[in-house]
C-alpha cells in the first residue's frame, strides 16, 4: 500500500518554494527563511484560538 506522502503531492504556497528546516544536533531549528516572514504568512492565513477563544467555541459546537 503506498504512503500518503507519495500518493499525493503536498501543496506549498509559492512564498515557501525553497523554505528549507532543519533540527541541529542541540536542538535549535534551522531554516532558510527568517522567522518574521513565516510569522507574517501564518498571521496572514491562520486565525489564533488563543485570541478568540468565543469563536473557536462556536466553531467546535458546529463540528459535533
Amino acid at each position: 500500500m503506498p504512503s500518503k506522502k507519495n500518493s499525493k503531492k503536498d501543496r506549498i504556497p509559492k512564498e515557501f518554494e525553497g523554505l528549507e528546516m532543519k533540527i541541529n544536533e542541540l536542538g535549535e531549528i534551522q531554516s532558510s527563511f527568517h522567522l518574521d516572514q513565516i510569522n507574517q504568512f501564518l498571521n496572514a492565513h491562520l486565525n489564533d484560538r488563543k485570541l478568540n477563544p468565543e469563536k473557536d467555541a462556536q466553531s467546535e459546537g458546529e463540528e459535533e
